[in-house]
């Protein structure tokens, strides 16, 4: 006959007096789990034998010879006797394009860049040719010879699709030079 044994539940002494024991027992088993760690350190100790690092020299940094400043004798740039000489030199010698603009009556349409209009139709009066500009929601009539833009802009031709413009803008050099600009009819999306 067999006999069945239950377990017996330890005394709260008897348990107190294993717990360190078996702490120190799991410790000792998790230590002794770590195979190759040997094998690591040999592999390690031989990759720093065999690599030799290469590192480049630095090369000497150049000898800084300071040069003297050429310009202090010079006319200062910004000085008022240089000033007043560019202008009397402008004055003496007014540039044509610009001499005649200046001196007519601003029209309506000068006051708006010449980006922020948009032809949007065109209109033959009486065999004469108009353009529709839009600005600022608002419709413009033109004809050849108008002035609009903010750059002296004078229209030259007026076609079904294309308005042409002549301004008058600096270059680089300061000098008052003639540029084609040309507006074309936008269409709208239906």
């Amino acid at each position: 006959m067999r006999t069945l044994s239950l377990p017996v539940p330890l005394s709260s002494s008897l348990s107190a007096r294993l717990r360190w024991p078996l702490a120190a027992l799991a410790a000792s088993l998790l230590a002794g789990c770590s195979p190759g760690q040997d094998e690591l350190n040999d592999w390690m100790a031989q990759q720093r034998r065999e690599v030799q690092p290469s590192v480049q020299p630095l090369a000497s940094p150049k000898r800084f010879e300071p040069q003297p400043y050429q310009a202090a004798t010079g006319v200062d740039p910004f000085s008022n006797q240089k000033l007043s000489v560019a202008m009397k030199q402008e004055a003496r010698q007014p540039n044509s394009l610009l001499a005649s603009e200046i001196n007519r009556r601003r029209e309506p349409l000068e006051a708006f860049p010449l980006d922020s209009m948009s032809m949007v139709g065109s209109v033959v009066k009486n065999g004469r040719p108009f353009a529709l500009l839009r600005v600022d929601n608002l419709l413009y009539q033109v004809k050849a010879g108008d002035y609009i833009g903010q750059n002296y802009g004078k229209i030259t031709r007026i076609t079904e699709t294309n308005l042409a413009v002549r301004e008058i803008v600096q270059d680089a050099a300061g000098e008052w030079i003639e540029r084609p600009s040309s507006l074309q009819l936008q269409e709208r999306a239906r």
